[in-house]
């Protein structure tokens, strides 16, 4: 059985990590790289560092804060925001990025998708789709949720992996910084539909809403970033709460 990971996600704005609720209302959190190496010496599995603010405004991923975080920690860790292209994906690739993980480009063209994975490989191409429910439907949103596409979650997640991606990273923007729990069922059905992994994001509040997603939701991975940027629940306490609940985490 594949381990589960935890992996903290840092949201990026002018170079300092953020956090909001519900995509709003950001607040400064601290500085990306020492953040990174604090989660890395407490064990986190992966990071995922969003430029939350690149597609809005037009700039490029920053990708000097990548060379410093590639040479400041020693785990996995992906990039996202404003990639945009194939010379954009090799920029993070070359500056020491694990993965990149694109969005918005990837609903405006989604044959970016099968260029990056077929240049580098799936295993270096994480899809993020951020989701909303309206009117009892997930609709996937573009441009940091604040635009609304015609595309459905699993119908978008299900050509995502056949294009070539290697993973999914869903956010539900109605969990996303409540602290709530995740919404298990809606990733029980991406597991069942897909056959790459599944990295839940957006609801975690407590170690049990992080359990669930992983067992009941099915999720290889769980996300979070409020609760761990805040101290409420701390790496190790919450692998080795996992690891007493039979959940296969690396301590």
């Amino acid at each position: 059985m594949l381990m589960k990971r935890i992996i903290p996600c840092l949201d990026i704005k002018d170079g300092s990590t953020v956090k909001g609720v519900n995509f709003i209302d950001l607040q400064w959190i601290g500085d990306p790289i020492e953040m990174g190496r604090k989660y890395a010496r407490e064990g986190a599995d992966e990071l995922v560092f969003l430029d939350i603010s690149a597609t809005n405004e037009g700039r490029k991923t920053f990708i000097g804060l990548v060379n410093r975080v590639a040479e400041a920690i020693d785990i996995p860790f992906t990039v996202g925001g404003g990639i945009a292209s194939l010379e954009d994906a090799a920029n993070l690739l070359t500056a020491g990025a694990s993965k990149i993980s694109i969005n918005s480009a990837a609903v405006r063209r989604p044959e970016l998708i099968t260029e990056i994975a077929s240049r580098y490989g799936s295993q270096v191409m994480v899809v993020a789709i951020d989701a909303k429910t309206i009117d009892g439907r997930w609709v996937v949103t573009t441009h940091g949720g604040e635009q609304i596409s015609k595309l459905e979650l699993l119908s978008w997640a299900k050509e995502a992996q056949e294009r070539g991606e290697g993973e999914i990273l869903f956010t539900s923007m109605d969990h996303d910084g409540v602290k709530s729990g995740y919404p298990c069922e809606t990733y029980a059905q991406l597991h069942d539909i897909l056959s790459i992994p599944v990295i839940a994001s957006g609801g975690a509040g407590s170690i049990e809403d992080i359990a669930d997603v992983l067992t009941l939701g099915k999720a290889d991975a769980a996300l979070a970033a409020s609760v761990f940027h805040y101290g409420e629940i701390s790496i190790p306490t919450l692998k080795q709460a996992l690891h007493d609940k039979g959940i296969n985490v690396r301590l």
